[in-house]
This record gives C-alpha cells, structure tokens and sequence, in this order.
C-alpha cells in the first residue's frame, strides 16, 4: 500500500482523492490554519491534517501540492528536506526565479525528485522532447469569453462592453504573462519550462465572445518539425474555475507511484 500527501485540500484535491485506487491512500493534508477544522470534520480522523510540515508524522510515497502558489511556497522546501518527492500544480510560481533556484537547490541536496505536472494542457511530453534537438518558436494562446477575464490585469485591456469579436489584448513572455495574469499562469510556465524558457516562449492572450469554454493552443517549431495542439478545456463540475484535466493530471502522477510500466 503506497500513501500521499497533498498540500491544499479543494475542489481540485478532492476530485484526487475520490478517484484514488484502493492501493493508493490518502495518508496527510497540509492544510492552512483557518481550514484545517473545517478539513478534519470533512475527511475524519484517518487522514492526518496539519497545518506545519514539521507536524508530519505518517511519511508518505508522494506529495503533490494543489493549493495555489502561497501554499507551495510555504510548505514545498519543508517537504523536499524531509525527502519527500513533489509534485507541483501550482507551475507559476516557478516565475518567482528567487523560489525557483532555492527549490531546485533543496531537491538536489536531499536527493529528491519534483515532478511539473503537465495540468491543463496535452502536449508537454513532445515540447520537452523536441526541446533537446532545439526549438525555434513556441507560441501558447490562451483564448476564454470576455466574462473570465474580468477581474484581471485584462480590465485595462479590454472595453468588455464594445467587444464584438475574438480580440487579442496581450502579447509578450510567458514570464510577463505570469506576472500580469496570475492567476492563469499555470498552463504558460509549464509550456516555457518544458520548451524554450520562460523569456523565450510567446504568450497571447484572447478574450473571445463566441466561446462557451475555454480554449487552449500550443504551437511549438524546431529541428523536430512542428507541433499544434488546440484544446477546449471543460472544468470540474464541482468548480468552474478549475480544470478536470488539470486534476486528473495529479491523479495520474499519484497512480504512478505503484505502476511498473509507465507511460
């Protein structure tokens, strides 16, 4: 029986933990301090939930973070020095290159492994691959109706009022994007850390009227020919604002860890 522990406990988390296969369990949530009541009534007292790294008691196979990017950078180094592996939703927070670095340096001296998950988006294993021969280009297009932006950076962008047809409002580096747009910046540093970097890797940015669901589109060049790929993103039932594939990403890495053929 292989255990994990996840960091976050939400609707992304949860779908996780409800597909898990009966020899994987779900052994400690790393939760925050004002949630941690509230996740212990939900979950019971076979699952230890706590609220430090240092409180951990049951050592698990696996940690995988889905609780934003505050919560990996509180608690991912405390996991990786207990020589946990990791593995990370939360992909923008590698824009943070200070975080980056210090991460990186932390797995290396205790002898771990972080996975990136590929979460939203398909592709990720055939960018990086292409990426050892060389890539010329790598555009990722990100495309949702006008409603999903607001609340953004792209509301000084973007007169919702007037907008008739699909528009481009932003154009530059996924690391731009990831600054200005935060909260969408998972799926752009995931394809810049896969490809080209973070610098070197285009990021445009749609608000399209037309659209029920949102649209992802990678176009990747080089030596090895060209890749596209055009997804439409449908999101969990239980919330809108994450995405199943994106949990189904995590859910995979969990199934992983009791699989001799990998894939």
């Amino acid at each position: 029986m292989k255990s994990v522990m996840f960091i976050g406990y939400g609707s992304m988390a949860k779908k996780v933990h409800e597909m898990l296969p009966q020899n994987i369990v779900l052994s400690t949530v790393v939760a925050s301090p004002k949630s941690a009541e509230s996740i212990k009534a939900e979950i019971g007292d076979s699952i230890e939930v706590i609220t430090c790294v240092d409180d951990l008691t049951n050592m698990p196979d696996l940690a995988i973070e889905m609780s934003g990017q505050n919560g990996l950078k509180e608690h991912a180094i405390k996991i990786l020095e207990k020589c946990i592996p990791l593995g990370i939703v939360s992909v923008g927070a590698f824009t943070d290159e200070t975080f980056a670095v210090a991460l990186a340096d932390a797995a290396q001296r205790n002898g771990v492994n972080i996975r990136i998950l590929a979460g939203a988006v398909a592709g990720i294993d055939g960018i990086n691959a292409a990426s050892f021969a060389g890539l010329d280009r790598v555009v990722y297009q990100g495309r949702k109706q006008p409603d999903s932006w607001k609340g953004s950076h792209a509301d000084q962008l973007i007169n919702y009022d007037h907008l008739k047809e699909a528009t481009v409002f932003f154009t530059g580096t996924a690391r731009e994007a990831a600054a200005l747009f935060p909260a969408n910046s998972n799926v752009a540093a995931t394809i810049a850390l896969a490809g080209v970097g973070l610098d070197h890797t285009t990021v445009e940015l749609i608000a399209d009227p037309a659209l029920e669901h949102n649209i992802h589109h990678i176009t990747a060049e080089g030596v090895f020919g060209k890749l596209e790929i055009s997804m439409t993103g449908l999101p969990l039932a239980e919330n809108p604002k994450t995405s199943s594939l994106a949990a189904f990403s995590a859910l995979r890495l969990c199934c992983q860890i009791d699989q001799t053929l990998q894939i």
